[in-house]
């Protein structure tokens, strides 16, 4: 029997889904990485267009006319590649975030179970009254260290009537 066939069921589909996360971050990512490269190819090319406008606005009007157009189209592509972009990043952020808390959860749960477990077997009647009891203790000690630490004798009156 193999190693797969021994693991439960429940654990596989927790590793697929998270596996499937992941997957669902590095595929935003790679979008981004594309869209921004993209842009930077859009923003050069906006660049030369205006140039091309500068050199032609007095000599060629026609040259200088169709390069103002890719221009503005080069624009308009970029601002929308910039608002995909901005959803993208909201997207793979909320991602992030929602695996974070999912971890801390699981990290909650599990404290959460430990301390159940630890205070099973704690009454809380038993605590109190242990705690009394050690106070009343820690009085006692304190009562025994202050008449050691009195000199018994030295200066002190003692009643002979007793």
């Amino acid at each position: 029997m193999s190693f797969f066939k021994k693991v439960p069921s429940w654990r596989k589909s927790k590793d697929r889904k998270g596996q499937a996360h992941q997957e669902s971050i590095r595929g935003l990512r790679k979008i981004e990485d594309k869209l921004n490269k993209m842009s930077e190819f859009l923003e050069e090319k906006v660049k030369e267009e205006s140039t091309i406008v500068k050199k032609n606005a007095t000599k060629n009007k026609r040259v200088a006319l169709a390069a103002l157009k890719r221009k503005k189209l080069c624009e308009k592509q970029l601002l929308h590649i910039g608002g995909t972009l901005s959803t993208i990043k909201l997207q793979r952020a909320a991602l992030e975030n929602a695996k974070i808390n999912a971890e801390v959860f699981k990290a909650m749960a599990s404290v959460s179970a430990a301390l159940k477990s630890a205070h099973h077997n704690i009454d809380i009647e038993k605590v109190h009254s242990l705690m009394e009891d050690v106070v009343e203790q820690q009085e006692i000690g304190q009562e025994i260290s202050d008449a050691i630490s009195n000199p018994a004798g030295f200066g002190q009156d003692v009643d002979e009537t007793s």
